[in-house]
């Protein structure tokens, strides 16, 4: 039976249940917390394999891409049926995989703002009414739906220090 359901409007607390169904069900899977979000909802990383190769995933950098979450937490699932099974996934021994690779995937990075898009946060709480204040100083950015901001109107995705337009040029 899945665990991890992708037609529904996904949210934190449907994430933390999740999450824990993943954890019990597959004993492998392991879970640390990275951090908080503004509002004191856990930021959690799963881990999964044993190799010396790390790799990283994450997803709902931004509020309004909360369907990223649900993709990724039915990766981890799918991962963790095929591992159980010694099965392939995508032409790929997931095993012979996780003896090389060492998976962490961050399944909400946002979810606050994710909270606020997909109608889990309250609209009479402080943190909403904080948001939609904010959100009046964009007027061209349908509030809440188009939010991709953090609940005090970050944008987490603008905040690596990347360079961009700044390499080589020919």
């Amino acid at each position: 039976m899945a665990i991890v359901s992708t037609d529904v409007s996904y949210n934190s607390s449907i994430l933390e249940r999740n999450l824990q169904d993943l954890l019990t069900t597959y004993p492998f899977l392991h879970s640390k917390t990275i951090g908080y979000s503004v509002l004191g909802k856990p930021l959690h990383v799963v881990i999964v394999g044993s190799g010396t190769k790390k790799v990283f995933y994450s997803a709902s950098y931004h509020a309004n891409e909360w369907i990223t979450t649900p993709v990724l937490m039915k990766f981890i699932e799918d991962v963790a049926n095929a591992y159980v099974s010694n099965a392939n996934l995508l032409g790929y021994s997931i095993r012979d995989l996780l003896s090389k690779v060492t998976i962490h995937l961050c399944p909400m990075v946002n979810p606050d703002g994710v909270d606020l898009v997909t109608g889990a946060l309250q609209k009479n709480s402080s943190a909403y009414r904080n948001a939609e204040r904010i959100a009046y100083s964009f007027a061209t950015i349908p509030f809440p739906d188009g939010w991709k901001a953090n609940i005090n109107g970050v944008d987490l995705n603008l905040q690596f220090p990347a360079r961009m337009g700044k390499g080589k040029r020919d």
